[in-house]
């Protein structure tokens, strides 16, 4: 018979993350101010957004008689845009996310799912609805839904490196990747291609802590990776430096390469660098286009 205190305390300690990584991302999204343009946009709706001077292909039943009235022009109502869009996050939650170096005060993954959530709820805020690919959360507006995403992004998978998944992505909807993208690309490749095949636009966002940036190795190093399944030691680290940063800016150069070939946006982001900084570009890449 299973322990009810065990039990109850198992379950405390898996929730535990869960208000903090909540807690942060609020605040996170918060320090955002979306200007007067917000996410509007003219087009269908019920909300009055601008008056506008009619112009010749607008019907004569979109005049503002009462407002044209006043003037010597005539004017349309132009109302918000709230044909509400999905987006739909994948975020890597393999182990190579796990890394944090002395010079970093947070994980790969810890960053990632800080900044997914902000986005989140930024884009809970504009109207939007958002959800995780792999058919674990159709994407829905509300409170409770970034709470129930919180939840999922909480635990960790056992595979060494992730792979997107673009399970349950709508047609003409958007995404978000995040990852380090330091596994085999092959995945995100094929990800990408059948994204755009859906006329999905997005970005993918690669978060590197900085040693990995740096390579500041020297002399005799084992590197082995946060799930034990790869190790390598070598006697003079150093002599592999040039050789690992041209691998990494080659991998960089594909990854921005295929984002352009699938109409979406790169960019890579440092664990040390400001994460208001890049959830602005997050904003940015995901805003909705007409």
């Amino acid at each position: 018979m299973t322990d009810p205190l065990a039990l109850r305390a198992e379950a405390e300690h898996l929730a535990s993350p869960m208000p903090t990584l909540l807690a942060e991302a609020e605040h996170l999204a918060t320090t955002v101010i979306l200007g007067e343009h917000g996410r509007r946009r003219a087009g269908l709706g019920d909300t009055f957004w601008q008056y506008r001077p009619a112009q010749d292909h607008d019907e004569a039943r979109l005049i503002d008689w009462r407002r044209s009235a006043r003037s010597d022009s005539t004017f349309v109502q132009d109302k918000e845009w709230q044909i509400a869009q999905s987006v739909l996050l994948w975020i890597d939650r393999g182990a190579s996310m796990g890394f944090t170096s002395l010079k970093s005060e947070e994980t790969k993954g810890h960053r990632a799912r800080v900044l997914a959530l902000a986005t989140s709820i930024l884009m809970v805020r504009g109207g939007e609805r958002v959800g995780l690919t792999g058919l674990r959360l159709p994407p829905r507006r509300g409170v409770a839904q970034i709470e129930q995403m919180a939840s999922i992004l909480a635990e960790d998978e056992q595979a060494e490196y992730g792979s997107p998944v673009t399970d349950g992505m709508l047609p003409h909807s958007r995404a978000l990747f995040i990852s380090d993208f330091l596994g085999d690309l092959s995945g995100a490749e094929d990800a990408l291609l059948r994204a755009a095949d859906r006329g999905v636009g997005g970005a993918l966002l690669q978060i590197l802590d900085p040693q990995e940036e740096e390579f500041p190795f020297d002399g005799r190093t084992i590197f082995e990776s946060m799930g034990g399944t790869l190790k390598h030691e070598t006697l003079r680290a150093r002599d592999l430096k040039a050789e690992y940063l041209e691998r990494l800016a080659e991998r960089k150069d594909r990854l921005a390469h295929l984002a352009r070939t699938a109409g979406w946006q790169f960019h890579t982001h440092h664990t040390m660098q400001s994460a208001m900084s890049v959830l602005l570009w997050l904003f940015g890449a995901l805003e909705r286009k007409r």
